[in-house]
Formats: C-alpha cells, sequence, structure tokens
C-alpha cells in the first residue's frame, strides 16, 4: 500500500510465518498519517516478538504493536518524537508487566519491539530487545539497532535471553537513534527468526532487487525458511518513495544555530567526519574530502570563510543549499546530505564524493572538446537546469568551474549557493549574484535571475567549452562582457557544423526574447542539431583540392607567359 502524507510517500508490505513453532507470536503494523481522522505527516511502522517461552507473548506482542500506533498518534504532532515515544512506550511497559504479574494466565509476558516513525525528513527509530531495524540507502545495508541478548546458547551462535524487552522490568531502557532520509531508501523490520539465519550480505542481495515492498518481505521470510529458521518469521519492509518538501523556515532555524568556526586545515575529525585531502581552497570557501566515521564512505565537506564575507550571507547560501539539496533530485545535480538533528556541531555542507574532472579543466586539456562530446554535456546540463526551473529555483551561476565531468559520461551540475529561491529573495539589484562573464546583460540592470539568465550561462559555457573563449570578449569569468555582438561560433572552430553555432548563438542573444522559451527547448534542439544538418553533396574534386602545388605551378607559369606578351608588343 502506498500514501502520501503531506509530500511523503512511502510504501509498506509485511509478511508473517508460524514457521515450526506451534503459534506465531509476532505481531506487526503500520500507520499513514492520512488515514486518520486529523491528518498528520507521520509513517509509522512497528514489529513486536513475543517471549516464546512466557504464556502471553503473542499477546504482549500485538498489545505493543497495537498500543504504539494508537497512542503515538493521538498524542499531537507538535510533541517531539522521542517524548511521545517514551511517554506511549513507558505507559505500555508498566501495563503489561502489570498484567505479567497479576493474571496466572499471562504469566512472565512480554516482547520486543522494534518501531520506524518517518516524520519530514528523518526517520526516527525506537528499539527494546532482538528483533531489528535496517536501512539500505544507495544499495549499502546498515543496522540500525543492537540486540539485547546475552550471548550463546541458540543455534547458530546466538541466545534466545533477552536482557532488555518490553513488560519484563519496572522500568524500560529504551533505545533510541535517528536517521537522515533520502528518496528511494528501504527501511526493514524483523524478528530474529529471519536475521537470526540469515546474513546481512544474503539480507541486503534481497533488498537491493527493487521489487514491490511487500514481494522482498515475502522473499526474505521465505528465504530465512528455506535456511532452517526454527522461529516465527516476520518481515516489515518500508520503502521511501517521496519525501515531504523541507520548509524553509525550519531549515533557516536549524541553520541558524550553527556557529562560524575557523576554517580547517585537513588533518582534523569534525563530527565524525576525518578531513583527508584538500580539493578545492576558492575565495569562499574550502572543500575537503573526508571519510564518515559515522556513516562509512566518502564525502565532501565545504566549510565558508568567514573573513571574506559577512555571517550572514553564508547562512543564506547555506540555507538556500540545504533547502535545494532537499527538495530537488536529479540524475545531473549535485545532491546536499542531510544530517540526523545533533550531529553537526559548526557551519558546513556535506556532499558525495564525485570522481571526475571540472568541466573547466577539460576545457584547458587538448584535444578540444568534440562535437559529440560537447553536445551530450550540453544535454545534461540543460536538464540539470530543467529540474531546477520546474520547481521555480534559477542557478544563477552555471559556469564549467561548477560542473564535474564523472566517468562514463555523467556529470554534476553543483553549486547552489547563489541560487534564486522562490520567497528567500537576498540580494538587492545593485548585488545581484553570480560570475559576471557569464551573467545576462539584464542582471547588471537589476534582473535577480530567471530561466532565461540561466540559458544564457549555459550557452557562454558552452561556447567556452568548444572555444577556450568568451563570446562577447571577456578577458576572463570575472569582467563584463566588451562587445555587443557575440563571435561567431564557426570562425573559431570551423570544424563545427553551422546548427550548432545558431543553436548557442540563440541561447547567448542579448535580448531574453531572442532566446530559447526554456531549457528543455534548448535541450531538444541540440539533441535533434545532427539531424538537421544539411546532407553534404558529393562532386568530383577540382585540380587545386588534388593537387594544390601543380595548380599553383600552372598559375605562375600562365602570369609569365602573360607578362612575356605583353614585352613582346611593346
Amino acid at each position: 500500500m502506498a500514501q502520501r502524507v503531506s509530500g511523503v510517500k512511502a510504501s509498506v508490505g509485511f509478511v508473517s510465518e508460524t514457521g515450526p513453532r506451534k503459534r506465531n507470536e509476532d505481531f506487526a503494523g503500520a500507520v499513514f498519517g492520512s488515514e486518520l481522522p486529523e491528518p498528520r505527516r507521520d509513517v509509522v511502522a512497528a514489529l513486536s516478538d513475543g517471549i516464546g517461552s512466557t504464556k502471553g507473548g503473542r499477546e504482549a506482542a500485538e498489545i505493543a504493536v497495537r498500543g504504539f500506533l494508537d497512542g503515538f498518534c493521538d498524542l499531537p504532532e507538535t510533541m517531539e518524537v522521542r517524548r511521545a515515544a517514551a511517554i506511549v512506550l513507558n505507559a505500555l511497559n508498566g501495563w503489561i508487566y502489570s498484567q505479567a504479574h497479576r493474571d496466572p494466565e499471562l504469566s512472565g509476558m512480554g516482547c520486543t519491539f522494534t518501531a520506524l516513525v518517518l516524520r519530514g525528513r528523518v526517520a526516527h527509530v525506537l528499539h527494546v530487545g532482538d528483533s531489528r531495524a535496517y536501512r539500505l540507502s544507495r544499495d549499502r545495508l546498515t543496522c540500525l539497532t543492537s540486540d539485547h541478548v546475552r550471548q550463546g546458547g541458540k543455534g547458530g551462535g546466538r541466545s534466545n535471553v533477552l536482557t532488555r524487552a518490553l513488560g519484563v522490568e519496572t522500568e524500560l531502557r529504551l533505545d533510541y537513534g535517528t536517521q537522515p532520509v533520502a528518496q528511494h531508501d528501504r527501511f526493514l523490520l524483523c524478528s530474529d527468526g529471519v536475521h537470526g539465519y540469515l546474513a546481512d550480505e544474503f539480507i541486503a542481495g534481497i533488498m537491493q532487487e527493487r521489487v514491490s515492498s511487500e514481494d522482498t518481505a515475502r522473499a526474505l521470510v521465505a528465504a530465512a525458511l528455506d535456511a532452517g529458521s526454527a522461529d516465527n518469521c516476520t518481515a516489515l519492509v518500508l520503502d521511501v518513495v517521496g519525501l515531504a518538501t523541507a520548509e524553509t523556515a525550519d531549515i533557516g532555524a536549524n541553520i541558524a544555530q550553527l556557529p562560524l568556526v575557523p576554517v580547517p586545515q585537513g588533518g582534523e575529525t569534525i563530527d565524525g567526519f576525518v578531513l583527508k585531502v584538500l580539493l578545492s581552497d576558492g575565495r569562499y570557501t574550502r572543500l575537503f574530502g573526508a571519510e564518515d566515521e559515522v556513516e562509512g564512505g566518502e564525502v565532501a565537506l565545504k566549510f565558508p570563510k568567514p573573513m571574506v564575507a559577512g555571517v550572514d550571507a553564508y547562512r543564506a547560501a547555506f540555507i538556500r543549499e540545504a533547502w535545494v539539496g532537499a527538495r530537488v533530485n536529479s540524475p545531473w545535480l549535485g545532491h546536499v546530505i542531510e544530517l540526523p538533528p545533533g550531529r553537526q556541531s559548526c557551519l558546513y555542507t556535506v556532499m558525495p564524493l564525485y570522481q571526475g574532472e571540472l568541466l573547466e579543466t577539460r576545457i584547458a586539456r587538448r584535444p578540444a572538446l568534440g562535437l559529440e562530446e560537447g553536445r551530450q554535456i550540453a544535454i545534461k546540463l540543460a536538464r540539470a537546469a530543467a529540474a531546477l526551473h520546474r520547481v521555480g529555483i534559477v542557478h544563477r551561476d552555471i559556469k564549467p568551474d561548477n560542473v564535474i565531468l564523472e566517468s562514463g559520461g555523467s556529470l554534476k551540475l553543483i553549486d547552489l549557493g547563489v541560487v534564486r529561491v522562490p520567497g528567500m529573495e537576498d540580494a538587492p539589484p545593485e548585488d545581484i549574484p553570480g560570475t559576471p562573464a557569464y551573467m545576462a546583460p539584464e542582471m547588471f540592470d537589476g534582473e535577480a535571475g530567471n530561466e532565461a539568465t540561466d540559458i544564457y550561462a549555459l550557452g557562454v559555457t558552452m561556447f567556452r567549452a568548444f572555444t577556450g573563449e568568451f563570446p562577447y570578449g571577456n578577458p576572463d569569468a570575472t569582467s563584463r562582457p566588451r562587445r555587443d555582438r557575440p563571435a561567431h561560433l564557426s570562425a573559431l572552430r570551423p570544424d563545427l557544423p553551422a546548427w550548432l553555432q545558431a543553436a548557442i548563438g540563440r541561447a547567448i542573444a542579448r535580448d531574453p526574447a531572442d532566446r530559447f522559451r526554456d531549457m528543455a527547448e534548448f535541450a531538444v534542439e541540440i539533441e535533434a542539431g545532427p539531424a538537421r544538418a544539411p546532407v553534404a553533396v558529393h562532386r568530383p574534386r577540382t585540380l587545386y583540392e588534388r593537387e594544390p602545388l601543380r595548380f599553383w605551378q600552372g598559375v605562375a607559369a600562365l602570369l609569365a607567359l602573360a607578362l612575356l606578351l605583353s614585352l613582346w608588343r611593346r
């Protein structure tokens, strides 16, 4: 089943099998906030495994899951997830504990409990016992919980003696954690009848097969039973299909609390990121390649240089970058990684560590950019900008320095710090951000940036990519255009076709009305260009084309003969 809740879209499927046991003591369930009488933005899933050695294991598991889903959703949505969950689970723990000591038919009842609350762009994990929660992100599986068991004694090297569970102690000792959520993430809640008989690598392999959430849950349970599971087997799979739009005010409030620190030099560890190598040291920012010791993997961290610009300007740039990174998904746009609440202690941006070279570097390298290579770059850049334009965002700084060419022909348009976001205007007309040589003429007259100015910047970028020159005679990327008319692409690159000159010339027209209507039209024009090229006409080659030396020797002989005739007549 799938449901949209204030912009969040998730799909949940779960399967539970009794296995060789006499009865199934597992229980799982999920609630979508929009299904409630008073709609809310949460997606909540929970799973419990009743303690099999007691009389009321199944009852405890069902009470825990149903009670949590009902009780949590009855509390105000403005209450923090951790606090709301603790209120509900402490009450359930007390009730189950009292019933186990009061009713002989339920003596010793208790259960494990693992829950996932998806709110906004953060997943909250609540856990006690030996059921588990996993997260599959970009095909990497991570276990989000720790088993509360006494080691040894059970087949496979695991113990069924719980050291913590719901309803077995007067005071509940609950684990709590958060995870940032990305679109297409998969979460798994499962009982030990599944994870106790399947290696994590095997679980990851099944999770990586992008079938429906219910089919994935069924495959996990079937695999555990085939592996000889002697327990009940339950798996709940939650797929994040779409994410809520990050609210500008929320992002701004979070970033406003982060202090600016002296720019790191490298070799330091900040919030679990080990700064390994300096990637770039620009005027406004310093970029490091880093190792994430918490989540694992390599990332890039961008730190501001506070001595260059005002603190407010930096905060505004980082708010824009975080907002866009949270809202726009495109294979051609650089991604911004959101950190879970509480991890980030100062102002910086975390991004994937893209492998490749800048387009600016490629321009300086020989041989010059060929037609097909350049076409593909132009098409993908246009699609990246179009993804921004579809949600009302203008990049405002498209240039070769902000394009990473990856291996295999992919690319990323990066640096979202000066984007123009609806409702987040930041610059007066005399201080519009951007790089002058790529800024459309109207931006020097106060235009803050729109689709037409991005088209102009992309046109200048591609003119430089093919020729190494600026079309309007700028000696560098920091000065305004010098000429009223652009240079001809064909004069600098006579090997390139006329249709390319026409397409780029239209993109860099001084009058916005003469440019393409949108980025999609520009992409279509570049993509269809070769099909519109005139067919070459085959003809016999002239003497000059076949034998240029003999041609000029003949011309010289004719001129000499003409000179002799002229002298003879005199």
